[in-house]
This record gives structure tokens, sequence and C-alpha cells, in this order.
């Protein structure tokens, strides 16, 4: 349940034949910005190069006080509202939302996610329609610095230090929730307002007060 055919309808991405290379999502955060740079070459007249290697569809909407670094992919219909600060190595799907002072960091967000009122994204990958409450961030560096290791029935070694969170498609993560580093979360999930979430949280469930997983009825 946490490999990319468990938690993504890869219909909803311009990543889908890139993330196709993979087994598991985090090891597709390597190359991201090299799938951007690859993948804006090929984009159809719907979409403007505003700056080097920064490519907005011609409907979405981009707010001018929004902060926008290479490489960057921006889908139709989206919304990027103001104070956004997009660093770089992001390809954000059609129809999202990008929220006042949000950040965002080498992530993948598939076609209707919601990421918006002042939440950090980084070294993360987002399902179709995920969304993330005001406040929920993605911690993506360990406090000591060590590689990050996705804690389920099984570790699995990613031989990464940076790695943020992976949601299924559909997921819904409370306001002021902290996903740690290597946090996956299966389709269809939701996570409790005010939690702290480490390790794997299966599809249909939700993740409840003191860190209990029910599944949903």
């Amino acid at each position: 349940m946490i490999k990319i055919e468990d938690l993504y309808d890869l219909d909803h991405t311009l990543a889908e034949k890139y993330l196709k290379n993979f087994i598991y999502p985090w090891e597709a955060l390597s190359q991201i910005k090299e799938m951007i740079y690859a993948l804006g070459d090929t984009l159809s007249g719907d979409y403007i190069q505003r700056q080097a290697c920064i490519w907005i569809h011609k409907t979405a909407r981009v707010a001018p006080t929004a902060s926008i670094t290479s490489p960057c992919i921006i889908g139709a219909g989206t919304e990027v509202r103001h104070g956004a600060f997009i660093r770089g190595c992001a390809l954000i799907g059609d129809d999202c939302v990008v929220g006042n002072s949000v950040e965002l960091k080498n992530v993948i967000l598939f076609d209707g996610v919601q990421v918006p009122h002042f939440n950090y994204v980084g070294d993360s990958i987002l399902g179709y329609k995920a969304h993330m409450g005001a406040g929920a961030v993605t911690s993506n560096v360990k406090a000591d610095k060590t590689p990050v290791v996705i804690h389920g029935d099984s570790e699995i070694e990613t031989k990464r230090k940076k790695v943020g969170a992976m949601l299924g498609d559909f997921v819904e993560v409370g306001c002021n929730s902290v996903l740690n580093p290597g946090t996956v979360i299966g389709r269809d999930s939701n996570v409790y307002p005010l939690y702290c979430v480490r390790g794997v949280v299966p599809a249909n469930s939700i993740y409840k007060t003191g860190g209990v997983i029910a599944p949903k009825e």
C-alpha cells in the first residue's frame, strides 16, 4: 500500500510517464528538476513560458505577489494566491490551489490538490484531490539529519536526507498537523487536526486522537 500504483491514479498528472519508472514515490524525488525541464519542452501552446523554465497555463491565475523560482510548471485552472513562495522544482497540476504564504519545494502536486493556507510542502508528492488544512505542514528532514526511514510493516531505508510526505489520492489532512519525514498516507484517508503523524497510515483510514488508526466505516 506504499507503492506508487497503490497511492496514485497516474491519469491525473503530467508526471505519469516519469513516475512509472519507480516503485516507491520517494524514489522519484531526486530527479523532479530534470523531469520538469524535459516536460517543459513538450507542453502545448496553451502554456506560456513567462520566465526561463517557468511554464504557466494561460488559464491559471497567479497573483502578482507570488514568488516563483524555476523550474516550475503550473497547470490549467490552478490558482496561486498572494504571497505564495514556490522555491522551484515544482510540478503543479490542473485545478490546484496554492494559497497565501504557502511554500513549495521539490514537489509533485497531482490535479485538484489544495494547499490553501500557510502550508509548507517540501520533497513530497500529493495525490489527486489531496487537501491539507490550514497550517498543516510536511517535515522533510530528521532532527539528527540522518537518512529518512519509512516505518511501516517493515522499515525501508530511503537513503535520502530529505523526504517529506507521500499523500495518496483524496487524502485529507487536518489543520495544523505535522507530517514527519517519510510519512505515507494511503488513498481516501483522513488525519485529525493538530496531530503529529509518523509512519504509514493505511488507505481508507482515520488517524485519530493518540495516534489511533481506525478503518473508515
